[in-house]
């Protein structure tokens, strides 16, 4: 009898688990779409003057945007641990909906610059935050694949983005673009009252009926009940945490390593349509090549969750960064067209996972509690990178010297393997990981 009993509990377990992806993935996807939509209208906004434009400007707005996910990234983690990963989300698809309004509407560059720098903060907010969430409900063993499937919204979203920028520039404008990225404001609702609360959140703050509650409508296993931090240790004692002991060199190695994935990320995904134009491919091609890159992104993400569960997250990441290095290298010379279409594929695979896998492995290692605070200033350190990364292509692009683009981001894969591939020789101990209920793998 008890056999027959298991199963159907075990399956409301496992829907409230898809429940939780479903609605983080569709998150994300927007996140995807109003981050690549700037690149992907760029060209367009370029050859038709919009709002003024040249490369040099174009590059600064593209550094706004990720200066405001620089923003949104480090205070999100912190404010998510005290008021709720559910809260940060509904608040986070928001603030970018809006402000892809505004976008919309700008009359000069500095409103839209304004509006960049804001739907910044929403973005930078929701990714962190939306992986902490679903890690909370993640299999055991299956953390880094559970984040890499997340991941493939965020490519979703840039493949949506080519073909927005396809059909809706050329007969409307620009402007039509972002009025697309709006829409997600209709999800708000949905959102708002489809998403349950962090189990591990509600745990961690004291609330273990409002918890137990859930888990019991659900059949969700409750996460185990730890000491609570003292009421003085202060908002920043999570963040104080990352350096205690020896944690303070990984801490570093990460932030280091993602600087340098998130600087080739955003640089790629902000410049790729334009420089592979100065290459001398057309509009239409440039826009593929996109497309092409996204859908290298998804089976990337799948492919390494595999193996990061597997074989660790950071010796994983650490090959992907050299395979990222020699397809952007490669991008610099010109080839035959199928060619090419294969490496920005390959880049694409690799590219966009490697910087995912060190996202998986701060999820992984941190406590329940801080587990969005590491993440989040994980990502935001590395929006350092991200804002560097568009800065930098155009200033390239601007002086003529665009095909050293790709040769800057090719080395810039190299300096990411480099810090990543120092922290995957070390490992932490396990009596320095407190998340008892989700065992890490000794290669982790």
């Amino acid at each position: 009898m008890s056999s027959s009993a298991t199963p159907p509990a075990a399956r409301r377990g496992t829907r409230m688990a898809k429940l939780v992806f479903a609605l983080c993935w569709l998150a994300v996807l927007f996140d995807g779409l109003d981050m690549f939509i700037y690149g992907s209208v760029l060209p367009h906004m370029l050859e038709s003057k919009a709002l003024g434009l040249d490369p040099d400007q174009a590059g600064d707005l593209g550094s706004y945007a990720t200066f405001g996910m620089l923003i949104g990234a480090l205070t999100a983690g912190t404010v998510s641990d005290r008021i709720g990963r559910k809260k940060m989300m509904v608040g986070c698809v928001t603030v970018f909906s809006l402000a892809s309004g505004l976008c919309a509407i700008a009359p000069n560059v500095t409103t839209f610059g304004l509006g960049r720098t804001l739907a910044g903060i929403g973005l930078g907010g929701l990714l962190p935050t939306a992986i902490s969430m679903v890690s909370d409900y993640a299999p055991r063993g299956r953390g880094a694949l559970i984040v890499g499937g997340l991941m493939t919204a965020h490519h979703a979203g840039g493949i949506l983005s080519a073909y927005v920028a396809t059909w809706v520039v050329e007969p409307l404008g620009w402007r039509a673009a972002f009025w697309f990225c709006v829409i997600p404001l209709l999800f708000v609702p949905v959102m708002a009252k489809a998403m349950p609360e962090s189990l591990s959140f509600l745990v961690a703050k004291g609330r273990t009926d409002e918890a137990q509650r859930l888990a019991t409508a659900y059949d969700v296993e409750m996460p185990a009940v730890k000491a609570r931090r003292p009421e003085g240790a202060g908002r920043w004692d999570a963040l104080a945490g990352l350096f205690r002991g020896k944690q303070w060199t990984q801490t570093l190695l990460y932030w280091l390593a993602s600087f340098g994935g998130l600087l080739l990320v955003y640089g790629v995904a902000t410049w790729l349509p334009t420089l592979m134009r100065s290459e001398g491919y057309d509009l239409g091609s440039s826009l593929q090549f996109v497309v092409v890159f996204n859908l290298g992104g998804i089976v990337g993400m799948l492919v390494a969750g595999r193996a990061a569960d597997r074989f660790g997250a950071p010796r994983i990441s650490a090959i992907w960064f050299l395979a990222t290095a020699v397809s952007v290298y490669l991008l610099s010379i010109h080839m035959a067209l199928a060619i090419t279409f294969l490496v920005v594929f390959l880049a694409g695979v690799f590219l966009n996972s490697a910087q995912t896998m060190i996202y998986a492995t701060v999820a992984i290692r941190s406590d329940a509690d801080s587990r969005a605070t590491a993440v989040g200033w994980t990502s935001g350190m590395g929006r350092f990178g991200a804002v560097f990364g568009p800065w930098l292509g155009g200033q390239l692009l601007a002086s003529g010297n665009g095909d050293w683009g790709f040769t800057a981001f090719a080395l810039t894969g190299l300096f990411s393997m480099v810090f990543i591939g120092i922290a995957s020789l070390r490992k932490v101990p396990l009596a320095e990981h407190h998340d008892t209920d989700r065992p890490v793998p000794a290669a982790h």
